[in-house]
C-alpha cells in the first residue's frame, strides 16, 4: 500500500509501505476515505533534520473498517468511522476522566511502528476505545465536516472549554489558521457574546466572521494590543484562546485578558517557556489549555456535524490526491491554502 513518509524538512514522499494487517486482537485495519495535513504537520515539515529513511506521518483521518481483531467489540467490518489524532483505550482511570490523551494504553499515529494517517489504511491499536462510527455513506458530503472531529475541530472546542467560555463571555481568538478558525466556531456554538479573532489573511478571517466573530484585529504586537484594548474599553476580553503556539501569541494573550480572565491554549509550543510573572499574578489570570483529548468530545460535536448546525469542514480550501501529498504541504506552508484535504 501507499503512505506518505517524512525524510525531513521540505522532503514528504509517497512510497510503498507493508500492508497494514491485524498485530493485536485489539487492533482494526481502517481502509482511509480521507486525511488531510494539520498545521502541526509543518513543524517537522519546517525543521526535521535529514534521514536516510522516512517515518510515517499524518494523524488525522477517517475511513471504512476492514479488518477487526477477536477483541474489539462495537464495531464490524464495513462501518464508516473517525479516528481522533490519538489513539486510546477509552476506559483506563485518564480516559474515564475525559483525558484521553494520557491514556496509559494509548499512544500517537506515526510513532514507533504505528502508521500514520496519511495513506491508503492505517492499523489502529485499541480500535474499540478509539474509533467511532459515523453514520453516513462512504460518498457523504459531509465527509470534511466529520473529518474535522479527528483533531481541528475538538481541539478549538477544547480551547473554549478550558477557559470557561459561555454565554456573556467575551473572547478573542489568536490565529486564523484551522484551530483559530475552529476555536471560532467553538465559541459561537458556547454562546459567547463577543468573539475578537487575531489574524492578518483576508480570506480566512473573512470565514472566521461567518463562523461567528464579531470583530477582526489584523494588527500585530502592540498595535494588535491596543486595538483589543481600543474594542473592549481597556479592559481586555474575558477569554483568550491562544490556537498558534510562538511564544508572541502568549505574550499578547496575556495582555489582552481582562482582570480575573483565563487564557487557554492549544497552540502546539514552540517556546520552552512564557513569562507569568508578576504582571499576570496580580491580574488574576488563569492559564490552562493543552493537547485537545479530542475523543472525549466527539459524541458531543458530532449531531451538530450530521445536522449541519456548524460547518467545520469549510477550513478546507484546497483538496489533492494521495499521491500529491507533498504538494499539499508546500500549500499550507506558503500559506496559500490553510488546510489541504487528501484523498485517496
Amino acid at each position: 500500500m501507499r503512505a506518505t513518509l517524512i525524510y525531513g524538512a521540505g522532503d514528504i514522499r509517497v512510497e510503498e509501505v507493508p500492508d497494514a494487517a491485524i498485530r493485536q486482537p485489539t487492533d482494526a485495519v481502517v481502509r482511509v476515505l480521507r486525511s488531510c495535513v494539520c498545521g502541526s504537520d509543518l513543524w517537522p515539515y519546517a525543521s526535521q533534520p535529514a534521514a536516510e529513511r522516512g517515518r510515517r506521518i499524518g494523524h488525522e483521518f477517517l475511513g471504512v473498517v476492514e479488518d477487526i481483531g477477536a477483541d474489539v467489540g462495537g464495531l464490524a467490518r464495513g462501518d464508516l468511522v473517525v479516528a481522533p489524532f490519538m489513539f486510546s483505550d477509552n476506559s483506563c482511570e485518564f480516559c474515564r476522566e475525559g483525558l484521553q490523551t494520557s491514556c496509559r494504553h494509548g499512544g500517537m499515529w506515526g510513532v514507533g511502528d504505528v502508521d500514520g494517517g496519511q495513506g491508503e489504511a492505517v492499523r489502529v491499536p485499541q480500535a474499540q476505545g478509539t474509533l467511532v462510527k459515523l453514520p453516513v455513506a462512504e460518498d457523504s458530503a459531509l465527509l470534511p465536516s466529520l473529518l474535522t472531529l479527528s483533531d481541528v475541530f475538538p481541539t478549538g472546542h477544547h480551547c473554549a472549554v478550558k477557559a470557561g467560555v459561555g454565554p456573556r463571555t467575551t473572547v478573542t481568538v489568536i490565529g486564523d489558521g484551522a484551530v483559530g478558525l475552529s476555536a471560532v466556531l467553538a465559541a459561537k456554538r458556547l454562546g459567547a457574546e463577543r468573539i475578537i479573532l487575531l489574524g492578518r489573511h483576508k480570506d480566512r478571517t473573512d470565514l472566521g466572521v461567518e463562523f461567528g466573530a464579531t470583530d477582526v484585529v489584523a494588527e500585530r504586537g502592540e498595535e494588535g494590543v491596543a486595538k483589543v484594548r481600543e474594542l473592549t474599553g481597556g479592559k481586555g476580553t474575558h477569554t483568550v484562546l491562544e490556537c498558534v503556539g510562538l511564544e508572541d501569541a502568549v505574550n499578547t494573550a496575556l495582555r489582552v485578558v481582562r482582570a480575573g480572565g483565563v487564557v487557554s491554549r492549544v497552540g502546539a509550543p514552540q517556546y520552552g517557556r512564557v513569562a507569568l510573572g508578576t504582571a499576570s499574578f496580580l491580574k488574576n489570570i488563569t492559564f490552562t489549555g493543552g493537547v485537545a483529548p479530542a475523543r472525549a468530545y466527539i459524541e458531543e460535536l458530532l449531531p451538530d456535524v450530521l445536522e449541519g448546525r456548524v460547518q467545520p469542514g469549510r477550513v478546507f480550501d484546497r483538496t489533492v490526491a494521495l499521491a500529491d501529498t507533498a504538494a499539499g504541504y508546500s500549500a499550507m506552508a506558503d500559506r496559500s491554502a490553510l488546510k489541504v484535504l487528501i484523498r485517496p
